[in-house]
């Protein structure tokens, strides 16, 4: 049986995988793009991603019965379509720049939503953690510096809203429902999926260039960006609260940051850096607390 403390750090190494791996993919999606026209690259990456899940199931002999078909089909279309078609459409209108960023906003609608809608309340110096890196956050994205459309603005927040959504309503689903994980991130990537392979198909672009490197590209994004990072999402979820989830998931900003710089050789900015310590310092208070808390409650359990 896994002791409570090797569960509290279970979720934490998922994390940092899940924040390695999305961080750099910002640096991989641009070189992608050079490849595929944006939304054919959205619906090419989930379609691989619902196809190695399925893989995935099978291999494992898991049971990939779709449970709780409408609560997965919402999950599906705020966090698959929804994330993706906006984050998309806002590189379009206003390129990978700041405005993509603000996709990373999903912490604060989570920490609106979470309150009502699921009772997860922050507490004591929670609060600090929280501070900390909804202002590292704030460093990061510039609002006072965007220089991008208000359309593009918009198309961002979208996204953001939709990953917020998706989040609340997976935690819904768990409370309700006992669900495989890989079998709901599984589903919840095929059906969401659907709609981005028509909006590809109706949207005029340039058609994709099957060469080596983009489907080497592909893969990666397909089977680690895609399939595995949501399916370590969604496990993080099923773990701690979604609040704390959220705020835990701004270190991939942080990575994308740190290797775009490193790879390109570009300088950091002040407020990158300071952004960077103030995230690190909220995640590292936050897993500080939780760890506290573990203690406590084994040390409970001992009495």
């Amino acid at each position: 049986m896994t002791s409570p403390s090797a569960n509290r750090w279970l979720p934490l190494i998922a994390l940092v995988v899940l924040s390695l791996i999305w961080g750099y993919t910002w640096v991989l999606a641009k070189q992608g793009l050079t490849y595929a026209p944006p939304f054919a690259f959205a619906a090419e990456r989930c379609v691989g991603g619902a196809l190695a899940l399925f893989l995935a199931l099978r291999l494992t002999g898991r049971p990939a019965r779709l449970v709780a078909p409408r609560a997965t089909l919402g999950i599906g279309l705020a966090q698959v379509t929804g994330f993706m078609a906006f984050q998309t459409w806002a590189l379009v209108e206003g390129g990978p720049g700041k405005t993509a960023v603000l996709i990373f906003t999903m912490p604060i609608w989570t920490l609106l939503m979470a309150w009502p809608l699921l009772g997860e309340r922050i507490r004591g110096a929670q609060w600090l953690a929280a501070a900390s890196t909804l202002a590292g956050l704030t460093f990061i994205i510039e609002p006072w510096d965007l220089h991008a459309s208000a359309l593009s603005e918009l198309l961002g927040i979208l996204a953001a809203l939709s990953w917020a959504i998706g989040t609340i309503l997976i935690k819904r689903l768990r409370a309700r429902h006992e669900v495989d994980l890989l079998a709901l991130t599984a589903w919840q990537m095929a059906l969401g999926a659907l709609p981005l392979v028509v909006l590809a198909f109706v949207v005029p672009e340039r058609p994709t260039a099957w060469t080596a490197s983009y489907m080497g590209i592909l893969a990666f994004m397909s089977v680690a960006s895609t399939a595995l990072c949501w399916w370590l999402w969604i496990y993080i979820l099923d773990r701690v609260p979604a609040w704390e989830a959220s705020l835990s998931v701004l270190g991939t900003p942080v990575v994308a940051i740190l290797s775009s710089r490193l790879l390109l050789g570009e300088a950091f900015r002040m407020t990158e850096i300071s952004g960077i310590l103030l995230i690190g310092g909220g995640l590292a208070l936050l897993s500080l607390l939780g760890w506290l808390a573990t203690r406590r409650a084994a040390s409970a359990a001992l009495r």
